[in-house]
């Protein structure tokens, strides 16, 4: 074979595995026009340990509890991601997930591309934020996956409801958000 035919092998073979893998593909969309970003996002006040208070279930979630999220700054200006999470219960075995990720270029912070395994990048938007960044609410375009993070591990019923109600403003289905327990 050539290497022309090699190459179009590779790229032909590398698309189909990576549409065989594509989580989109099965996961309900919980909102069909996510809005966009209405805040600036200060990198360095986002930058620490979020605790995931709900989310979309996803297939690369799935069983998770205790989901945490630490974004610290690299040399070059990326950030470093470490999601961690444990395996069925609290005090299940523990998984963690490290990835890079870059502020997209004029979107006031807000837009994030990250990256788990090169050459596939996710989206992360910050779609709302508290003035002192103690708690964010997490989408993409597909409106497929959505995150609500805070600052805090642990928060109130009341808390929740309040930050699910934002969700909902920003016309996520609520219904579809799974409690993750801390």
């Amino acid at each position: 074979m050539t290497m022309k035919g090699w190459m179009s092998a590779l790229v032909v073979g590398s698309g189909l595995a990576l549409a065989a893998c594509n989580p989109l593909e099965n996961q309900p969309v919980g909102n069909a026009s996510v809005p966009q970003p209405a805040k600036a996002v200060e990198l360095s006040r986002y930058l620490g340990r979020w605790y995931e208070q709900a989310r979309y279930e996803a297939g690369f979630q799935k069983g998770c509890e205790a989901v945490t999220a630490d974004y610290s700054r690299k040399a070059d200006d990326a950030v470093a991601v470490v999601n961690s999470c444990r395996q069925g219960s609290v005090t299940g075995s523990l998984r963690t997930a490290e990835a890079t990720a870059r502020v997209v270029d004029g979107s006031n912070g807000a837009k994030l591309k990250v990256v788990f395994f090169w050459p596939i990048e996710g989206d992360y938007w910050v779609l709302d934020r508290a003035p002192d960044y103690s708690w964010s609410i997490v989408g993409e375009p597909s409106g497929r996956y959505l995150w609500i993070l805070t600052r805090s591990q642990e928060v109130s019923p009341r808390q929740y409801a309040a930050l699910a109600g934002r969700a909902k403003a920003l016309g996520y289905n609520t219904d579809m958000l799974r409690r993750t327990q801390q």
